[in-house]
């Protein structure tokens, strides 16, 4: 992998063909290796004509499950669920937000996002203040106890975030970074529309035909 950003850095260099980031790499290496063959892999159900779409939404609901199983021991439970320290960690990063500012950064449904929230404020850990210059908006704050209580937490969350990438090698780790980048970047776009869910599939499916 880092001969590869060399290359790419080399071949790149005053030529501006690809953008300086995740992005550009991607797509350079697509380019530069798309003759490269790609061992098919087996999959449960591939000889029943189970497809690939099927399978790798499949192993992505998987993931999930497992990390949501890991993250129940952080904190011997402190935290009702993986959700609470994501929102912290979102509040700590990118600083106060609107309800559904944070519940939309989080990608969560509105009525879960609003138990969450609900949870980490009657918790103390987050707090709702008024904007001083309009008044009809409230802000989401993380508070000095959540603040607290990640920093206690954190060397638990990081090793719960290095359980869930498992055996991968750090080639494979930023390989999938890259993928699924792609992927969240292209989903992200429609989320922002803010669309009824049920024309969302509908538009998205064909925007892939």
């Amino acid at each position: 992998m880092v001969d590869l950003v060399q290359q790419f850095i080399e071949q790149n260099e005053g030529k501006c063909i690809y953008s300086n980031d995740l992005q550009g790499f991607t797509e350079w290496l697509n380019v530069s290796h798309k003759n490269d063959s790609i061992e098919e892999p087996d999959w449960f159900g591939k000889e029943l004509g189970r497809s690939s779409d099927s399978i790798i939404n499949t192993l992505l609901i998987r993931m999930g499950r497992y990390a949501k199983i890991y993250s129940r021991s952080i904190g011997n439970s402190v935290f009702s669920s993986q959700d609470d320290f994501i929102y912290l960690i979102s509040l700590k990063t990118m600083g106060a937000m609107t309800k559904m500012e944070l519940i939309r950064h989080n990608v969560t449904e509105k009525s879960s996002g609003m138990l969450i929230i609900n949870r980490l404020i009657r918790n103390g850990w987050a707090e709702q203040t008024i904007c001083l210059k309009d008044k009809r908006k409230k802000y989401i704050q993380i508070t000095e106890n959540g603040l607290i209580v990640l920093e206690q937490h954190r060397e638990e969350i990081r090793k719960a975030s290095r359980v869930v990438v498992g055996n991968l090698n750090p080639s494979e780790q930023m390989l999938l970074i890259a993928i699924l980048s792609k992927l969240d970047e292209f989903h992200d776009s429609f989320y922002r529309l803010h669309m009824n869910s049920n024309d969302l599939l509908d538009v998205v499916f064909k925007k892939l035909n």
